[in-house]
């Protein structure tokens, strides 16, 4: 039995990465950048004005109240592209370029216009570089804007856009099959008969799954009929980067998931992760490739496990720079329990206090199987192995859900 870290590192170990694709701007959005973003350009391109006003020399409204000739106009997309001598100003607009010879810009609630717009009062003296942003001093041409595996959030859309990628090298989209195994189950559209549960596994995987970049693809249900296991995942391998299963990993005489694998010339690289839920966690690698997962069947145990190792996969197939959940330090509103021999990830609900620390609310749950209370959680608090108990008050390691 391996511990948790070891297991994400051997899942880091033996994933591999795909091989970029180009895809519009306008599909970026979210996907994973497979080069480093190049500024093409300074930023801003010139010197710019921070508000609408009065380009001026500063050592012209030194004597304010003054009055000066107004010589133009600079608007957005529209410079005045003389240079400004002493005793003049020019009419500037936000965004517009600061003319040559001009070093400040005196907003226009600090002046007013004489004589039908020919010459302006200042009001104020301004102060040297007053709401001008130099050229360059966001960033220079050349430099680098953003870094291969950066996930593309809204705000990178735009400087993606500013810098000319109109086309943009990402990681390829994993494709995903997932598939729930146990006779106890029937499909979500059924109504369960006796000793039978609707499958849930599926759908949380797959929307997991899909948060985490994926292309997904739900299975026929496969029972407790190795043969038909061994098909499906056959089938699956055919056009899918991974498979995930669930059910069928543990101990028990219906427990066919690992056999399959092996049959199928598998190479298993864990079977047993020091983990509460989640300790029987198959990871394998099939002969063409195809990376399986095989978590366990109780809901919780899914969730666990996917998130901390079929996701990590999955985003580290993209390229992203830290594939793993990262952790964060919060302070325990109420105690909980370890376990002596495995680590344990339990739900429960983070948010920020008011001090402005991350707070951690476990949650009340019943086993691996409640997923009416998991359903609640938005992270997982984190007690070590050999632990007994975590009181309240105490700084425990957390991890943010998905969602």
């Amino acid at each position: 039995m391996i511990t948790v870290t070891e297991a994400i590192q051997i899942v880091k170990q033996q994933t591999p990465t795909l091989s970029p694709e180009l895809v519009k701007l306008e599909d970026a959005l979210d996907r994973f950048l497979a080069e480093a973003v190049i500024a093409d350009s300074d930023l801003p391109p010139f010197d710019r004005s921070q508000m609408d006003g009065y380009a001026v020399r500063a050592a012209d409204t030194h004597d304010a109240p003054v009055r000066l000739l107004i010589v133009g106009e600079s608007v957005a997309g529209a410079g005045w592209h003389y240079e400004l001598l002493a005793g003049q100003a020019v009419r500037i607009m936000t965004g517009a370029p600061v003319p040559k010879g001009a070093d400040s810009v005196q907003q226009v609630e600090l002046t007013r216009e004489l004589n039908e717009g020919a010459t302006v009062e200042i009001l104020r003296s301004a102060d040297l570089g007053k709401s001008i942003v130099g050229r360059s001093s966001e960033i220079r041409a050349g430099e680098m804007v953003l870094r291969e595996g950066e996930r593309i959030n809204a705000a990178m859309m735009a400087l993606l856009a500013s810098f000319g990628y109109a086309q943009v090298s990402v990681g390829r989209e994993p494709r995903v099959a997932v598939l729930a195994t146990g006779s106890e189950l029937v499909s979500v559209d059924r109504r369960p008969g006796q000793d039978q549960i609707r499958d849930s596994n599926n759908y949380s995987i797959g929307a997991y799954a899909a948060l985490a970049g994926a292309i997904v693809e739900l299975m026929p249900l496969a029972g407790d009929d190795p043969g038909l296991l061994k098909r499906q995942i056959t089938a699956a391998a055919e056009r899918s980067d991974v498979v995930v299963t669930s059910g069928g990993v543990s101990m028990g005489v219906y427990d066919f998931t690992k056999t399959v694998l092996k049959e199928l010339g598998g190479e298993i690289f864990f079977e047993r992760v020091a983990l509460r839920p989640g300790k029987p966690t198959v990871f394998a690698r099939l002969p063409n490739g195809v990376l399986v997962f095989g978590l366990p069947g109780n809901p919780v145990s899914v969730s666990v496990t996917f998130n901390l190792f079929a996701r990590t996969s999955l985003l580290a197939m993209q390229g992203a720079q830290e594939p793993a959940l990262e952790q964060e330090i919060a302070i325990l509103e109420r105690s909980v329990k370890g376990a002596v021999d495995r680590e344990s990830y339990l739900p429960g609900q983070i948010r920020t206090g008011e001090a402005g620390h991350l707070l951690a609310q476990p949650l009340k749950w019943g086993g691996s199987s409640d997923l009416v209370a998991f359903a609640r959680a938005t992270g997982l608090i984190r007690v070590p192995a050999g632990v007994a108990t975590v009181e309240i008050g105490s700084t425990v390691r957390v991890v943010r859900l998905p969602s």
